[in-house]
């Protein structure tokens, strides 16, 4: 493994939060609490190994970043989701923290009000880093 494998990584483990606060959601849905709290802890312990990742990869390559192949209409589109997830994902730093504390220390309530907000923001945050990838690495690489 070496440090352009990261990106692959990240979005893989983006997908697998994804995955894991689907179920979760769907086990909160069907009243199945202990399911629902193991799925979203996992999304919760998968996301911060992603964040690890973004990070390590930001110091290995020493900030510079990635640039974006396509031209046109996606270009645009590229950059709208690009900015959308990067703000949102600002707040998701914050957010999905308290949210969990909130369950965690037996607020239900509160817990549920917040993951009103919070789960529908990370989860675009989660959906729109696994694009990134498939945008910037797949389907548009720049020219080399």
């Amino acid at each position: 493994m070496n440090v352009h494998d990261i990106p692959a990584l990240n979005a893989a483990l983006n997908a697998l939060s994804t995955l894991l606060m689907t179920v979760g959601f769907i086990f909160i849905k069907t009243g199945r609490r202990e399911a629902h709290r193991a799925a979203m802890l996992g999304a919760g312990a998968v996301s911060a190994v992603f964040l690890v990742g973004y990070v390590a990869h930001k110091i290995l390559v020493q900030g510079v970043h990635t640039p974006f192949g396509g031209e046109g209409t996606i270009r645009t589109v590229y950059f709208v989701m690009l900015i959308t997830h990067i703000i949102l994902a600002m707040a998701i730093a914050w957010l999905v923290p308290r949210t969990f504390w909130l369950a965690l220390k037996g607020d239900f309530e509160r817990h549920k009000a917040w993951a009103r907000w919070t789960y529908p923001i990370w989860y675009y945050v989660s959906v729109t880093g696994v694009l990134v990838y498939f945008f910037l690495y797949q389907w548009w690489p720049a020219a080399k």
